[in-house]
């Protein structure tokens, strides 16, 4: 490896009451892709944003050299000039201008304030060919799913003569296909002798395209070690970033014991949802599922599968059109045709975009945590502040929210501590059926071990439990029994005791044509 192209050297950043770096050192080798590990409020974007110049010099303590030289960025513009450009998680396209329009917003090729859109058009063509997206320049963003979205982000850090890229997350919000796509362009990158950084709780996607790995903990540097033979394992760069051994990922189930056990209490039965704009899709065709008291059943699939579609239609009706289909919750059929209707009848729904539905992030902790049964902490119309408060510090305390007092707001917490938010939430509304779409998506490890505990102790309470997860190796550790989707139908039922990830992905990209045999 060639010597250093970045060296951060003793970075410390504090905010009011919080030290959220203390003397952090990085260092990344020219062609290198190197890896920054730690739970979520480990310091990791912090120090990504000192380096880009969202922080700019003279707001945080330490020294950074590109290239030899020393920076004192202003601003994210003067960061790119020396060619470090930074691609957050949450993406910064404008969706309703076409693609070479957001390659180049803010870089135009212009004279005299005229845009050459010839120049424009030619050159995103050309950096679309170079990151293997086969779209046309004019396509609007708004018309490409996130993967595709991802790579109009890097062809836009080309367009900047990127030298380091940084890459926050960005196989969070993406399926496995799009995801390997992604690695193998970094990878490539790396081979054209470009830099990057990569941030991800994904231990698998790491091992797979990192050179090395920098590991955070609580604003300070633990370690940096070699990927590779001998190098950084798994085990140890959990023990480094929760700065303990986790022996066991998925916690020991305790058996529900109490009255009712093993009874089937939540049924779907042939339920079919069409799509709420082309009325002539079917995204959800047929489908049939069960729970039983005290199990955490799981549904797999890919990206498209149908089942986000059939857990919110289920949940209120809440996505597309109704077109046939039961639920029963203990034998007995219920209607579930608004959000109120399915709560009343102990359905709670744990959505997989906490930040845009699941969760009112200009609001504190507490009236989030009330706010599915504000009935149990109002009388004669009226909130009690003080119960709901005393109600959102237990939940607090419990769940091991990590915020001063209940009064935080909200969208001031990280990934995971949100996360239990919305757990609350619904636990406070004391439903009888659990559904987790993508629970412990965009968080980090120790806050996943957490979570994995709380759902593991809800169906020891005898809670009917159904997780959608993209992650195989998650419902492998959680579940008692896993369904699978693929075009929108049910395509087999595996018991955990029979289940592989090989035996779910085959089930998971059957065609529909021959399911009907396996079901």
């Amino acid at each position: 490896m060639a010597g250093p192209v970045l060296e951060m050297r003793s970075i410390s950043k504090s905010f009011p009451g919080v030290k959220a770096l203390s003397e952090v050192n990085l260092t990344v080798s020219a062609g290198e892709v190197h890896a920054v590990c730690g739970e979520n409020g480990a310091g990791k974007s912090t120090l990504m944003k000192v380096l880009s110049g969202v922080y700019p010099h003279g707001a945080y303590e330490g020294e950074i050299l590109f290239e030899g030289e020393p920076c004192r960025f202003r601003d994210i513009r003067a960061s790119e000039q020396r060619g470090i450009v930074i691609i957050h998680q949450e993406l910064a396209l404008v969706p309703y201008l076409s693609i070479a329009e957001n390659v180049f917003l803010g870089n135009e090729h212009a004279s005299r304030g005229i845009i050459s859109w010839r120049r424009t058009l030619t050159h995103a063509a050309e950096l679309l060919r170079q990151v293997g997206l086969d779209e046309s320049p004019h396509t609007r963003i708004a018309d490409l799913g996130v993967g595709k979205q991802q790579l109009v982000e890097i062809a836009k850090a080309l367009a900047k003569k990127v030298k380091l890229l940084i890459l926050d997350e960005p196989t969070a919000a993406l399926n496995d296909e799009d995801s390997r796509k992604l690695l193998d362009l970094i990878l490539e990158l790396k081979a054209q002798g470009i830099s990057c950084i990569i941030i991800s709780h994904k231990l698998n996607e790491i091992a797979r395209v990192a050179d090395s790995v920098t590991i955070l903990r609580d604003g300070r540097t633990i370690e940096t070690i070699a990927i590779g033979p001998g190098g950084a394992s798994e085990d140890r760069i959990i023990r480094g970033m929760v700065g303990r051994d986790l022996e066991h990922r998925y916690p020991e189930r305790q058996p529900f014991t109490g009255d009712g056990a093993g009874e089937l209490a939540f049924e779907v039965e042939d339920w079919s949802v069409r799509h709420p704009i082309d009325q002539q899709r079917m995204v959800v065709d047929g489908a049939s599922l069960n729970v039983r008291r005290g199990e955490i059943v799981g549904i797999a699939g890919l990206m498209g599968a149908g089942r986000t579609e059939l857990a919110m239609s289920v949940f209120g009706r809440s996505y597309g059109r109704w077109a046939a289909g039961r639920v029963r919750l203990h034998g007995r059929e219920i209607r579930t045709r608004t959000v109120p209707e399915a709560i009343g009848h102990g359905i709670a729904y744990v959505t997989e975009d906490r930040k845009q539905l699941g969760l009112n992030l200009i609001d504190d902790i507490s009236r989030n945590i009330s706010l599915s049964a504000l009935g149990k902490v109002a009388r004669y119309g009226r909130v009690n502040r003080h119960e709901e408060n005393k109600v959102a510090e237990s939940f607090r305390r419990t769940m091991n929210i990590k915020a001063p007092t209940v009064f935080t707001r909200t969208g001031t917490l990280s990934g995971g501590n949100q996360q239990k938010v919305v757990l609350s939430k619904w636990i406070f509304a004391e439903p009888e059926v659990l559904i987790l779409d993508e629970p412990t998506r965009g968080i980090d490890i120790g806050a996943k071990a957490e979570i994995y505990t709380v759902i593991a102790e809800l169906a020891a309470q005898g809670k009917a439990v159904l997780v959608i997860s993209s992650e195989l190796p998650e419902l492998l550790g959680l579940c008692d029994r896993i369904y699978t989707m693929a075009e929108g139908r049910i395509t087999g039922e595996v018991a955990r005791a029979d289940a592989t990830q090989e035996s779910l992905m085959r089930l998971m990209t059957m065609s529909t044509a021959s399911s009907n045999e396996q079901v």
